[in-house]
């Protein structure tokens, strides 16, 4: 697999392995912890070099199960994390990126993490009770100290990023971004493109739909967060079919899979957009990996740039509750 480089110079993979499913949010949680481990050791074995988790994931857990993955790869790999939740009793009960927060978080990863120092630290989501200054200053204090690399945001909005980043560097910027959620397109990609900072897209292939493997017959567990979103709600999977199909049908004249297409359009966008689709199989990795030897024509990227514009797409990508805490 090839590299490519965001904001500072941060050299990761091309495709990044999102470990969230690994412990929560997919259906029920996988009860082999070894088999994780050794999903994890195999991304590095088919190039991924890039890993996001975030103490909120479990919590905790995701970052102890990544942790212990990677640590005989520690030298190989660059590990991603996140700090800006209030967490108590096992629960996420609202935000805090308060400059001590952020500094206990810091410790607790790297234990959890068995690293000396973390990567790429994202606030998990903008916190509007603390002035992002602040929360760059205090970030950019760990990096002096050599507990952290690289500072990132996560859903933040395009006039928070370059407060941000006036303060301290931002190198990444993570955001959901995807065939069917083009919401960064209009101010947060010209940002990162004039200020020579990274995007990373979660939920690349829109939680499994663009896969072609979700359609109105499934069904989700009250532990899958898709039973909550209302794009997954059964009448608007329906009108959403049209567009996976139009991936489906591509996908079946190049020779690749729905997912492959979905992450080459998302690579073809710009050089250093970076998406991290999250599984919890090999064999996924091994697909998701090869999407980075896809190459769409001009006329068929334009085909799909104009997709979900043409087609329509149905239901909001978080539910209420989760929306408000998107930075807009």
């Amino acid at each position: 697999m090839h590299t490519r480089t965001l904001g500072q110079g941060l050299q990761v993979s091309a495709i990044g392995l999102g470990a969230m499913g690994m412990s929560q949010s997919y259906g029920p949680n996988p009860g082999d912890r070894a088999e994780m481990i050794g999903v994890l050791r195999s991304a590095v074995e088919h190039g991924v070099t890039f890993f996001d988790t975030a103490e909120v994931y479990g919590p905790y857990d995701n970052e102890e199960l990544v942790g212990e993955a990677l640590e005989p790869l520690r030298d190989q790999v660059v590990v991603a994390t996140k700090f800006g939740w209030d967490i108590q009793n096992g629960h996420s009960v609202g935000l805090d990126s308060r400059p001590e927060q952020i500094r206990r978080v810091a410790e607790a990863s790297l234990r959890r993490l068995r690293s000396d120092t973390i990567d790429l630290f994202y606030q998990h989501r903008v916190d509007p009770d603390v002035p992002i200054e602040d929360v760059a200053g205090t970030v950019g204090e760990l990096v002096a100290e050599g507990k952290v690399k690289h500072f990132g945001l996560s859903e933040a909005s395009a006039a928070t990023i370059r407060a941000a980043h006036a303060v301290h560097p931002v190198t990444a910027v993570q955001s959901e971004y995807s065939l069917w959620t083009r919401d960064p397109e209009t101010d947060v990609l010209p940002t990162l493109a004039q200020l020579g900072i990274g995007f990373v897209p979660f939920s690349p292939l829109g939680k499994g739909f663009l896969t072609g493997t979700v359609d109105t017959s499934t069904t989700f567990s009250d532990a899958d967060i898709r039973q909550k979103v209302p794009r997954f709600e059964a009448e608007n999977l329906a009108a959403n079919q049209a567009l996976v199909d139009q991936v489906k049908d591509l996908a079946s004249r190049t020779d690749t899979t729905p997912g492959q297409i979905a992450l080459a359009w998302l690579l073809a966008q710009q050089p250093w957009i970076v998406p991290i689709p999250g599984t919890r199989r090999t064999a996924r990795i091994q697909e998701n990996a090869a999407a980075t030897t896809v190459a769409l024509s001009a006329d068929q990227l334009a085909d799909l740039n104009s997709l979900a514009r043409r087609i329509g797409v149905r239901g909001d990508r978080y539910n209420a509750t989760h929306m408000a805490y998107v930075n807009q």
